[in-house]
């Protein structure tokens, strides 16, 4: 108790030494701080942009896109070609075979223009594979809605679906596209739409409901309580979901076993998202992925990564690159000024260190002294740097700087049908707040370093006081 009443007591006589070898530590542990709360605030802001690959909580996307060369469809078997022929082909307008002259119709056809469906149970192997938490499949389809009126003098039949190039539909004869996903109910938090991502209403529970992209209800009047109609099955609308960029978009999302039903595709799915048990297995699952499933292709958060540019982008590599320099700087600069701070009080205290030893304290116990003393300087440096550090933090969040991000829209595989795709990627730009949230994880870590800055100047203090003898103290003896 004696050695820590001492401690104090000579902290506080050369009390204006102390107060600056605190604030030397506190600068550099507050640069500690306040760089990786920002760093803290820049990794949440991209996150919230790069989260929605596949859907909230999805890591992989696995699919198996069609690559068309100049005789069509490329690396196809026969039986491929004959299913891909299949799902496809019965989007004809024959007018002849509507009806009557001037009475009305309506047909709904199904297109996978871009990827190829596969057998449901490649989700059941997928969801085998060694890495994989969860896996759900998914079937995205363009619905092509035609209705009018069959006119009196049928002009030649078309031939193919109606797109850009191909003259288009008769004026009374309208032709819609729409995007429609199938989703595993049963898997909500790995589905192409999400419980999380509900802004309006509440998630599917029946094989009559449907969830809209709220951009979509809105171009479309459509709110929740509405009905819509598939292929002349009605749905409830019962949500609407936003779809941040970045994220898979479909127009509607209904029950999966439905979709499949409607559109003659019973057992057979265009996607998988899976969930790995960790990051660290991303790499992994992917190539056991890629071996295991002939034609697919697996696409990753960092693929989404890539495509993201802007403002919040730079600010991340800049804090990636200069962060680190400049922490180790200022702790270095921090320590550098504790040593020769200590150095300098072990060298003005000479009399006082030597008149100790004269009077019988051992060399370890004014070596214990001036660490102490050290170590004192350094917690009290910490509990500065913290608070210069959670000031900086704080000014930061109150000017809440507003940072850009843009996601490109990918390549195509394949055709697109009147500008809609399967399983688009929305592209745009969005604004993300930076904030800069200090966890207590870092305070600890503050603290620790303090705590070594002090040890450290405590042990080139200590070595220089080991070396001080009796005979030192009584030079200095006026």
């Amino acid at each position: 108790m004696f050695y820590v009443t001492y401690m104090l007591s000579e902290l506080r006589r050369r009390s204006g030494r102390t107060v600056l070898t605190a604030l030397g530590l506190a600068l550099g542990i507050g640069v500690v701080v306040t760089v990786g709360a920002l760093s803290t605030g820049l990794d949440r802001a991209q996150a919230k942009v790069l989260s929605p690959l596949t859907g909230v909580g999805t890591d992989l996307s696995v699919t198996r896109p069609i690559k068309f060369g100049n005789a069509g469809p490329a690396g196809l078997g026969a039986r491929e070609r004959e299913q891909l022929e299949r799902e496809n082909g019965g989007a004809r307008i024959g007018l002849r075979n509507l009806g009557e002259p001037g009475s009305h119709f309506s047909q709904d056809n199904f297109l996978s223009t871009s990827h190829l469906s596969f057998p449901q149970s490649e989700v059941s192997k997928v969801r085998g594979l060694d890495g994989v938490k969860s896996a759900a499949g998914a079937l995205t389809l363009t619905s092509l809605h035609i209705e009018g009126t069959v006119p009196e003098q049928p002009a030649q039949p078309q031939t193919g679906p109606v797109g850009p190039g191909q003259g288009g539909p008769p004026e009374n004869i309208d032709a819609t596209a729409r995007t429609i996903t199938g989703i595993d109910r049963a898997r909500a938090a790995i589905a192409p739409v999400t419980p999380g991502q509900i802004t309006s209403g509440r998630y599917l529970r029946a094989r009559d409901e449907a969830v809209l992209n709220i951009a979509y209800a809105r171009r479309n009047g459509i709110e929740v309580g509405d009905t819509i109609t598939i292929s002349k099955k009605e749905f409830t609308v019962v949500g609407l979901a936003q779809m941040p960029i970045g994220g898979q978009a479909s127009d509607v999302y209904v029950d999966l076993l439905t979709l499949q039903k409607l559109s003659d595709r019973v057992g057979r799915v265009n996607t998988i998202q899976v969930r790995t048990t960790s990051s660290k297995q991303l790499d992994s699952v992917a190539a056991q992925i890629k071996r295991s499933f002939s034609g697919s292709s697996v696409t990753t958060a960092k693929d989404l990564a890539d495509r993201v540019s802007g403002s919040l982008v730079d600010a991340k590599n800049l804090t990636n690159k200069l962060g680190l320099a400049l922490e180790i700087v200022g702790l270095v600069a921090a320590f550098l000024i504790a040593c020769l701070l200590t150095l300098s009080s072990v060298t003005k205290r000479v009399r006082e260190l030597g008149t100790l030893k004269a009077i019988g304290w051992p060399q370890r116990l004014v070596v214990r002294q001036v660490t102490g003393e050290s170590l004192l300087q350094g917690l009290l440096g910490g509990a500065l740097g913290v608070a210069l550090g959670l000031g900086g933090a704080a000014i930061i969040s109150a000017i809440s700087p507003t940072l850009k991000a843009t996601v490109a829209q990918a390549a195509s595989e394949g055709p697109r049908l009147i500008g809609f795709g399967q399983g688009n990627v929305t592209a745009g730009s969005t604004q993300v707040v930076l904030d800069t949230p200090v966890s207590m994880g870092l305070l600890g870590l503050a603290i620790a370093l303090a705590l070594c800055g002090g040890l450290l100047a405590g042990a080139v203090g200590g070595l220089r006081a080991a070396r001080l003898r009796p005979a030192d103290a009584l030079r200095h003896i006026d």
